[in-house]
């Protein structure tokens, strides 16, 4: 079945770029193409799409709003934002609102389409660029802590680090070397004890904490 996408980009050149590019990837299917915010709302509520592609800087709705509204009114829709920024506000606050990827607009199509069936297969997916400047936010703003944050255990701290690395639950289990029963109780209480609702969320709680690979 094909990963449908809606586009939401205010310029006109690269919206209809996207769609082209995104109509000859095998797999995926263009639902709907939209100008700004609002519109995108609007193409989510109509067609029902696995992913929207979004722009964050636009008239009438900015992409980071329209994310925070799409996540709360329809949470089976994924959101991978593609934008020029990549500063470390734009980065946080795209990821506060639910998107579960994030990728600079000079990313290429294998990279495109990686993003889009990994966020619709429930996975985080960063660009390369957006990874390390989160590194570096949380090696400017927070010092390692001590303790571990929000009463983690070890453990615990332990999955959300190679969640953070981007590993699937069978491959968490594997390097510890315990069971997937096991992975996804832990990560049902690291969720719970921090107030995560999902892996992007708990990517970007990681790299803020420190509790990642990254130096």
């Amino acid at each position: 079945m094909n990963v449908r996408v809606v586009v939401a980009d205010d310029q006109t050149v690269v919206r209809e770029g996207l769609v082209l590019l995104l109509g000859l990837l095998p797999g995926v299917e263009v639902a709907g193409a939209a100008g700004d915010g609002e519109e995108a709302l609007r193409l989510v509520a109509e067609h029902g799409p696995d992913v929207v592609l979004m722009d964050l800087r636009m008239p009438r709705m900015d992409g980071v709003t329209a994310t925070r509204r799409i996540r709360a009114e329809h949470p089976g829709v994924e959101v991978v934002v593609l934008t020029t920024y990549a500063d470390d506000e734009s980065v946080f606050a795209a990821l506060r609102a639910g998107a579960r990827g994030y990728l600079t607009k000079d990313t290429d199509a294998e990279s495109l389409a990686r993003a889009i069936t990994a966020v619709s297969a429930g996975q985080a997916h960063f660009d390369p660029q957006v990874q390390r400047r989160l590194a570096e936010a949380v090696t400017r703003r927070a010092p390692r802590p001590r303790d571990l944050p929000d009463g983690l255990t070890p453990r615990e701290a332990e999955v959300l680090r190679l969640i953070a690395a981007g590993r699937s639950n069978a491959e968490i289990a594997g390097e510890l070397v315990i069971s997937a029963a096991t992975v996804k109780s832990h990560i049902n209480n690291l969720f719970a004890k921090a107030g995560l609702r999902d892996r992007a969320q708990a990517v970007t709680y990681a790299f803020r904490h420190g509790l990642t690979d990254e130096p």
